[in-house]
């Protein structure tokens, strides 16, 4: 990788003290028409998102004041265990107003349910001393945990930090060895302060997100805090027996891929609302009629309406799904998780693809950087390449378990 300079925070602690504060008394469709009513706001600051290369200071703060992170905290430390489809409609409503905003957001809040996942000692380790954490979750296996006394020495160069420039935690992916001497791939919990934050986040699009890279150098983590990620798998994780509730019994990568899929979703659609209104006062060129009165216009919208919502009940059936697995309190097989996560990586592929249809009918001036149609359309491009929406990877190992043979790949 090139050589990127060290971005400074001029007062990490203030992140921590800003969320040294209790859950206030709230339900559920409360807390999500808070976030609906700051919705306008994320909206308004999306273009200077994009600008800056990651979320807006005010933004994130007025998110963070309606009490969205405590959705996935556990009940024993003062936390809401909201539902897994509430969630997707934060997911929705933000992705409207900003697809890298949303995106940011909705991955910190589930990085609070992966942290959930983990034995007592951990939980009670962070959750005991503050009511949420706002932190990247790097699954990539880009470092090594080498045992030392009381835990590990992490070390390594991870990119795709979501969240890294609002937090106060990192979440690592490091291979180490289990008691057997075999390679084991932990998630190993470290704070922000005692990490590098390199300036690399230059993309086509998602450019609000901040992504920054995340270096390690020997960067001691107890025991407790770096805990095997094949046991978050199938909804049987140290936390799933902690607590009552069946949102930490569901499995852990149909989960992170709804959690991706959601803010694309929400741009999708608002793309559509875009070019809706587009229609109304565009002419067509050397005509004096309006494409919006149109027949072929007509259609255009009438199809494009039916395919983002039925992309947007898709997502809340496989929410449905996916929280199902959790009530059972069974472990989810390997092949029921590839079914489901080659279905959400169809959402992703769908929504970029929406957007895409957007833009082409929406005229040369589409093309425009401040078009919020242009800026929809490189957040879905660029987002839908995550690994979640790799479908040809996921179909591959669904079409394998169909057929007898064992995956080739983490499922």
């Amino acid at each position: 990788m090139s050589e990127a300079t060290e971005i400074t925070f001029a007062d990490a602690s203030a992140h921590a003290r800003r969320r040294m504060r209790q859950a206030p008394a709230i339900s559920e469709a409360e807390l999500l028409g808070r976030v609906r009513a700051v919705a306008p706001f994320v909206a308004e600051h999306a273009r200077q998102a994009e600008q800056a290369r990651k979320p807006v200071d005010a933004v994130m703060d007025a998110l963070e004041d309606t009490g969205l992170y405590h959705w996935f905290v556990p009940k024993a430390y003062g936390g809401y265990e909201f539902s897994l489809d509430g969630f997707m409609e934060i997911g929705l409503i933000l992705g409207e107003a900003c697809v890298s905003t949303a995106w940011v957001t909705t991955f910190c809040m589930e990085h609070n349910w992966l942290l959930a996942l983990y034995g007592k000692e951990a939980q009670d380790d962070l959750f005991g001393a503050q009511p949420y954490i706002i932190a990247p979750g790097a699954l990539s296996p880009n470092g090594h945990a080498v045992p030392v006394a009381g835990g590990y020495k992490l070390s390594g160069r991870w990119q795709w930090g979501t969240g890294v420039m609002h937090a106060d935690w990192v979440m690592l992916g490091a291979v180490t060895q289990n008691e057997d001497g075999k390679p084991m791939l932990v998630m190993a919990l470290a704070p922000r302060d005692e990490v590098q934050v390199l300036d690399t986040w230059n993309t086509a699009g998602m450019l609000g997100t901040g992504s920054n890279d995340i270096v390690a150098t020997d960067v001691f983590v107890p025991a407790h805090r770096a805990q095997n990620l094949a046991w978050f798998a199938d909804g049987t994780s140290p936390g799933s027996k902690l607590h009552d509730s069946p949102i930490y019994a569901m499995p852990m990568l149909p989960v992170l891929g709804l959690t991706a899929a959601a803010p694309l979703v929400g741009g999708a659609r608002q793309a559509v609302a875009l070019f809706e209104e587009r229609l109304k006062e565009r002419f067509v060129y050397g005509t004096g009629t309006k494409q919006g009165e149109r027949a072929a216009a007509h259609i255009r919208v009438g199809e494009l309406n039916d395919r983002v919502e039925n992309l947007a009940a898709t997502l809340k059936a496989t929410a449905a799904e996916v929280t199902a697995w959790g009530e059972r309190r069974e472990a989810c097989p390997v092949p029921e998780r590839a079914r489901l996560r080659t279905r959400i990586a169809g959402i992703g592929e769908e929504a970029r693809r929406i957007a895409q249809d957007v833009v082409a009918a929406g005229g040369a001036s589409a093309q425009f950087l401040d078009n919020p149609l242009q800026r929809i359309l490189r957040d879905l491009q660029t987002a839908s390449c995550h690994t979640v929406f790799d479908r040809e990877l996921v179909a591959e190992q669904y079409g394998r378990l169909r057929l007898g043979l064992e995956p080739n790949a983490p499922i």
